[in-house]
């Protein structure tokens, strides 16, 4: 009896696979937009496919869309969806484009790690183009939120 109640604690201890022990996969997801990496190589240019695909930074204070204050819509640099509207747009004195709110659908989020710490990561929901990250220090009076994105990655739409 002890052999058998031996053997199976050996048997329990070898078999056991956690899930911590998992090596977790990531499984890329599919936009309605998707190109090949030379596709859009072609069509974007160097620092938008920098920041797009790559998850890259632009400087802060280098997009003219920092100051943009016109009324219209900021779409996807890389697919033309609309994704921020004007009147969500405040100086946050970062150096990049910030809003208070995104329009809803357009944007799709996700946890990066990079830094060493999580972030709450945007992409456009249509192609998958990095935007930028969303923080807890926006204006409190609205959302409280501020989607801090790089200007590379926006286009402005002006009202007609």
């Amino acid at each position: 009896m002890k052999k058998i109640i031996a053997l199976l604690t050996i048997g329990l201890f070898f078999s056991c696979n956690s899930s911590a022990q998992k090596k977790e996969t990531k499984s890329e997801k599919v936009f309605p937009v998707t190109k090949t990496e030379t596709e859009w190589k072609n069509e974007l240019t160097a620092e938008q496919y920098y920041v797009l695909r790559e998850a890259g930074t632009e400087r802060p204070f280098t997009s003219a869309l920092n100051k943009e204050y016109r009324e219209g819509t900021f779409h996807c640099a890389a697919c033309n969806t609309p994704l921020f509207k004007s009147e969500h747009k405040f100086d946050s004195g970062t150096g990049w484009p910030s809003f208070d709110r995104e329009i809803n659908g357009n944007v799709d989020f996700s946890t990066d790690y990079n830094l060493g710490y999580a972030r709450t990561e945007e992409h456009c929901a249509t192609c998958g183009g990095h935007l930028g990250h969303v923080f807890n220090d926006g204006p409190r009076q609205t959302t409280g939120k501020r989607h801090c994105i790089n200007g590379v990655a926006l286009k402005f739409v002006p009202e007609k």
